[in-house]
Order: C-alpha cells, then structure tokens, then sequence
C-alpha cells in the first residue's frame, strides 16, 4: 500500500501514524532508535506491506501490469489502490479526505524533531502539492505517476499506467474493494492487540 493507506490504517494515534509514512526509509532494527509510539507504526507498516505483499487479489493486480512495468508493477499498483481509497473516501471515513491530509501534515509539522531527514526533505513538496489529495483524481494520479517516471530515468515508464488504470478501471477497483477490506480487518486485529486507538473517523466505529 501507498502512502495514505498507510496513515488512515494507523488509527488516531499520531505517532503510529509517523511511524507508518516513515517505515520504508528505515532499515532493519533502526526503527529502535524511534521513540516507542514511532516503533509500533514502523512495525504496523512492515505487517502491512507482508500481508499485501502475499495477498493473491493483489498479485492478480500486479499480473495485470507485469508485461509492461516489469518489477515496477507493484509500486504502481500500490499507487493505482491509493487513488481507488481517495476517490471513495467517504465509504471509509465520516472526516473529508481534505481535513485528514491537513491534519496529517500538521502533525508531521508537530513532530518534525523525530523525523528522518528522508521524510524532513520530502516534505515540502508533499504539502506543497498535497499529494495525498492528489490520488483521488486520474489526472492527479497521472501527475505523481509521472513524477515517480523522471525519477526512474523513464526507465520504468509509469506514466503509461494511467492509461491501464482507465482501461480496466473497475477491474482493479473491485480488487481493491475486496482486498481493503480484509486489509482493515488484519490491520484492526494487529492494533487491537497492542492496545492503539481506533481511527475516530470510520463510520463503522461506534
């Protein structure tokens, strides 16, 4: 999963939230070095991307775009499922995606001491561009998938993969209908066992 599935998997709780956008960019037992809160969303991120990683409903997406991204395929996929959670956000929570982003990226600014400098660099242009909105459009997708290509050398050729994501677009919603659902399901069971805030803002909590 992309960035903001990751931080609306994480709940209410604003450092296993921190914890959860910075995972990839901490290796190995680095994540010790985080204060407690961070760890545990560093570790969430980790079970996260295991369970989607082996999830046959995602696999069978990845297929789909193998022919033409090769190992790039993935990471688009992960981009592709972001959007599908923007563009149906309220399906998954009563808060509007644009009060959720603004709220995460005050409280990237809360905690700007404990972040890595990865995170500290990247996010400038993140606010600036606010791409966490940007997923819940095509054309805003299309941009950061472009983006992502000049970073590659256009070596991966991602900013094809808009043309895919329209062309069997409710294929790959469906599969991300399905496949979120039994994410929240594992990723709800994970929390609950460390004790960690529920988010607030899903309307099926109570």
């Amino acid at each position: 999963m992309n960035f903001l599935a990751h931080i609306y998997l994480s709940g209410d709780d604003e450092l296993l939230r921190i914890g959860n956008f910075i995972a990839d960019g901490i290796k190995g037992r680095k994540y010790l070095e985080f204060p407690p809160g961070v760890q545990k969303g560093i570790l969430l991120h980790r079970h996260i991307d295991t369970f989607t990683d082996q999830h046959p409903i995602v696999r069978r997406s990845t297929r789909r775009l193998h022919p033409g991204y090769g190992h790039y395929s993935g990471v688009i996929v992960d981009m592709f499922y972001d959007h599908f959670l923007a563009a149906n956000w309220k399906d998954y929570s009563a808060i509007p995606l644009e009060d959720f982003v603004e709220g995460f990226y005050n409280t990237l600014e809360k905690h700007y001491d404990i972040l890595p400098e990865r995170t500290r660099n990247m996010m400038p242009v993140m606010i600036r561009e606010n791409w966490l909105c940007s997923y819940a459009s095509p054309e805003g997708l299309g941009y950061i998938l472009e983006q992502m290509n000049r970073r590659t050398k256009n070596r991966s050729q991602m900013h094809l993969a808009i043309g895919d994501l329209k062309r069997h677009y409710r294929l790959f919603e469906e599969e991300f209908t399905l496949f979120f659902k039994e994410l929240m399901e594992f990723t709800q069971a994970r929390i609950s066992e460390t004790g960690i805030k529920k988010e607030t803002g899903d309307p099926g909590t109570s």
